[in-house]
């Protein structure tokens, strides 16, 4: 399979088995899902930036992961759908444009674990420290904090991506659903060690500093809640927190379960769904959560909404 092409510049990428069966009822699903994700988050961040009483860091930093979930769900499910009615054999993709989605990929992953890690200093700030928290927690701050989660998340995956395109290549195919680091050095016969070393030291760092800054956060936020007075405000502070940490539970099985599924031989074809879920299920679930759960955007929502049918009732008249 592998001598399938004699360009050097192709890749040969397999992707998701689909049989010819389930080929429409595939493209159909992923593609309204995909529509899902760009309306519902395009929606939000509308509905954000056009609200100046929105203009607060908590719904900034849902703007921000709303604009990342975007980012990445386009770089995937695109693909995909061009995939699923083409043959395995004729799924080719140019080394450059893989080598683009797999840098695409790692950035949207690294960025939503910093963007959550945000969201959780700003909770912490709020409940913790109510009084300092217009002076901590500035839209300039807001900023600062985004554009440094961002900036990290790109110096990283950049340096994750050198290691990879600077070994030259023996093998032309790609078994994943999508390009990825892993993917890109393993068509190399060279040493990979110095890629294994720091792609895991990036990982342990990213998800380590991820898991414990936030359960630390949160821990130290329900321990100030319990032990407070205000039981409708702990009440609402803990609903809060529990929206964030549901989301980003949900990011992290969807980040582990292509890493246990790629390690077992048998799981292949459940693995290649699995590394599918991270850039699907997040980016779907986030504006809905967020949506229903801040009483805000809610009551935006609805008066959006119900401002449109009385347009449209009122043109009909």
């Amino acid at each position: 399979m592998e001598n399938v092409t004699v360009n050097a510049d192709l890749i040969l990428i397999e992707g998701l088995k689909v049989s010819p069966r389930a080929s429409i009822p595939a493209f159909v699903i992923l593609l309204l899902i995909y529509i899902f994700i760009m309306v519902s988050n395009i929606t939000l961040v509308v509905l954000i930036a056009l609200e100046k009483s929105l203009h607060e860091p908590m719904y900034l930093l849902f703007c921000n992961m709303s604009v990342n979930d975007v980012f990445g769900a386009t770089t995937i499910i695109p693909r995909l759908l061009s995939q699923v009615f083409t043959p395995i054999t004729e799924r080719y993709i140019h080394y450059i444009d893989c080598v683009v989605q797999a840098f695409a990929t790692h950035f949207h992953a690294g960025t939503s674990h910093a963007v959550l890690m945000i969201m959780a200093f700003d909770r912490y700030v709020a409940i913790c420290n109510p009084l300092r928290y217009a002076t901590i927690m500035t839209v300039r701050m807001v900023v600062k904090l985004s554009v440094a989660a961002w900036a990290v998340a790109f110096i990283s995956v950049a340096i994750l991506l050198g290691l990879a395109i600077r070994l030259t290549r023996c093998r032309r195919v790609i078994i994943n659903p999508f390009c990825d680091n892993a993917s890109l050095f393993k068509l190399s016969c060279q040493n990979l060690l110095i890629n294994h070393i720091y792609g895991l030291a990036s990982a342990v760092l990213i998800l380590g500093a991820s898991i414990g800054s936030i359960m630390l956060t949160y821990l130290k936020v329900a321990f100030v809640c319990l032990r407070g007075y205000n039981k409708v405000l702990n009440s609402r502070a803990l609903q809060t927190c529990a929206t964030h940490l549901a989301v980003y539970l949900i990011m992290l099985v969807a980040s582990f379960c292509p890493m246990i599924m790629h390690r077992r031989p048998e799981w292949a074809d459940h693995g290649k769904v699995a590394s599918v879920l991270f850039h699907v299920i997040p980016p779907a679930l986030n504006p809905i959560i967020y949506g229903l759960q801040c009483k805000e955007l809610k009551q935006k929502m609805v008066r959006l909404f119900h401002n449109k049918n009385t347009d449209a009732e009122g043109l009909q008249k």
